[in-house]
């Protein structure tokens, strides 16, 4: 396994900020269900956002990759017909759960048959909470223990539908995308608490952007999805990532000043309460030049309910890591369902590296530390628990050796660089 050696060192300057992978996600697949051909600029090809490509090329769509204007980055010119021929029969989604949920009800709109699979932990999490929807919509499904590879077959049809909130927003956006393409009305109530509630809001946006009018009843907790619809092709810019925002955002009040570019102020991405989150723990974020801007700040603990910002949850166990008293990341089971069970994974490994963390159900509990004392760390295969680790690593004494570092080319291939940029000392690449 290749390993990453960090000599700790403070952190500052500006990031341009990747763009936002739940919004390219959707863009791209509002694209492919357009007559028309749509431009999807500012895009990074991380591995999730190469799932979703392949998965609409595999049902017919067209994809041409343009160099952006913006350095490193794609300008995806997406051709679809407004609807859905199976040229690949078997689509691999990687280790991308956001491409398997939507992909599911959008090849859905054919009777052919399509074998949705993947790779890594993306196998092994459920996906029985959707059978419920197929069975109403008589479409039939070869699956073993509800877990991936699943095969479908049969088309989805208009009606009310009812789906759990909390489980699987994708799953919901999913046929958010799809059923407004059919030749009746359809309903989706929600049955429980609606977490990631944001993500939804996200779907609904995008498909308006794309002609498509979906409406949330909240207080019903209900969506109203009217049929016979058109998605209309258009150019869309892709704006910046909160969830990958939040690193250089902690890596600033931990040691900054860490400048970051390329984001929406008024975002519908849930994770944009990171500026808050970190701002209620004594943290100094501000708003300069277009730029949110984090200073080197005396950070304390606090108690924050997670439930409707899950990805946040491995770097704000960084921050009280290193802050003053207790904090408590609440509410956090949907976790444990991620590329890792990320419960266990950062507890693990912030202990690893001298933090006094741990488990209570599906809370995280933590003593703030000043510093802390470093060591080697495991990636888990997840992004997000590699890329805590490198922000943790500001702050110990000693170097880290990260096992698996090259998990962040799932969301954010340029991690390591702008790591670099912002004068993070990376002492060698070797195999452990």
């Amino acid at each position: 396994m290749k390993c990453l050696e960090i000599k700790p060192s403070k952190l500052a300057g500006e990031v341009n900020i990747p763009p936002s992978k739940s919004m390219a996600h959707r863009a791209i697949i509002c694209a492919f269900l357009a007559d028309g051909k749509s431009e999807i600029d500012n895009v990074e090809l991380s591995e999730d956002i190469m799932s979703t490509c392949h998965a609409v090329m595999s049902l017919g769509g067209r994809i041409d990759f343009l160099e952006s204007s913006v350095p490193n980055r794609k300008k995806l010119v997406v051709y679809g017909n407004g609807t859905v021929t199976v040229k690949n029969g078997k689509i691999n989604c990687g280790e991308s759960g956001t491409t398997a949920r939507f992909i599911m009800p959008v090849s859905r709109l054919t009777e052919d048959t399509v074998t949705i699979d993947g790779k890594g932990k993306l196998v092994s999490r459920p996906f029985s909470v959707f059978f419920p929807v197929f069975d109403a919509s008589d479409i039939s499904f070869e699956v073993t223990d509800g877990k991936l590879p699943m095969t479908l077959k049969g088309k989805l049809k208009p009606g009310n539908y009812s789906v759990r909130g909390d489980v699987s927003s994708q799953f919901i956006s999913g046929m958010l995308l799809a059923l407004p393409l059919l030749s009746g009305d359809s309903t989706i109530q929600i049955t429980t608490k609606l977490e990631s509630e944001a993500y939804i809001d996200m779907t609904v946006y995008m498909q308006k952007l794309f002609g498509v009018e979906v409406y949330f009843d909240k207080e019903e907790n209900k969506l109203i999805i009217p049929g016979k619809q058109k998605y209309m092709p258009r150019n869309y810019y892709v704006e910046g990532d909160w969830s990958q925002a939040a690193f250089w955002l902690a890596a600033g009040v931990m040691s900054g000043p860490v400048s970051v570019s390329g984001l929406n102020r008024n975002s519908l991405q849930g994770d944009k309460v990171i500026e808050n989150i970190i701002k209620s723990m004594g943290g100094k974020v501000y708003w300069e030049n277009n730029r949110l801007v984090a200073e080197k700040s005396n950070l304390k603990g606090i108690s924050v309910d997670i439930s409707q910002c899950p990805d946040l949850a491995p770097i704000l166990a960084v921050l009280g890591s290193v802050g003053e008293g207790k904090t408590e990341i609440l509410n956090g089971s949907r976790l444990r369902l991620k590329e890792s069970d990320r419960i266990k994974a950062i507890v693990t490994e912030m202990g690893k590296l001298g933090a006094d963390i741990s488990e209570e159900g599906d809370n995280i509990i933590i003593n703030g530390k000043k510093i802390l004392s470093g060591g080697n760390a495991s990636s888990w295969n997840d992004h997000r628990i590699v890329m805590s680790v490198a922000i943790a690593a500001v702050l110990c004494k000693n170097n880290v050796i990260i096992e698996g570092f090259s998990a962040v080319n799932k969301s954010y291939p340029s991690f390591w660089e702008h790591y670099k940029i912002l004068g993070g000392n990376i002492v060698e690449q070797y195999l452990g």
